[in-house]
């Protein structure tokens, strides 16, 4: 857990993934849409490409520009994403949140998360952490 943490940082790195998800890939857009200082923004960016969550792509030669697209790893955190979001809408909203939507049905989709294997839902195990044994 303490890895994946370091590597997301804080709750503007998941605002610009979670952005990123959404189809925005610039600088510009995630400064206009999240609020977020431009110097904040920069930091963020380099520190999620560093990361392996994003990857910065020149669009433009003069000037030079970027987007930022989401990799493999950064488009695997996006269930944590909408898991966290469901966990905060469930315990600390007044209910006037937004929400996802399947786009194919237009149903309101109530993450959660499962064993893949079981496909039982992890608050309802009873789990503990054991660490692997050294060779």
């Amino acid at each position: 857990m303490a890895r994946g943490l370091h590597r997301i940082g804080d709750t503007w790195s998941m605002l610009i993934l979670r952005n990123a998800s959404a189809g925005q890939t610039r600088f510009d857009q995630f400064q206009k849409n999240l609020g977020i200082a431009p110097n904040i923004l920069t930091r963020r960016l380099a520190a999620l490409t560093t990361e392996g969550l994003l990857e910065r792509r020149r669009y433009s030669e003069r000037p030079a520009r970027y987007e930022y697209i989401l990799t493999e790893a950064g488009v695997d955190f996006l269930p944590v994403l909408a898991a966290l979001g469901a966990w905060g809408k469930k315990h600390f909203s007044d209910g006037n949140v937004s929400e996802l939507v399947d786009t194919r049905s237009g149903r309101p989709v109530l993450p959660v998360v499962v064993d893949r294997i079981s496909g039982q839902e992890i608050a309802d195990m009873k789990l503990r952490t054991v660490t692997p044994a050294s060779s």
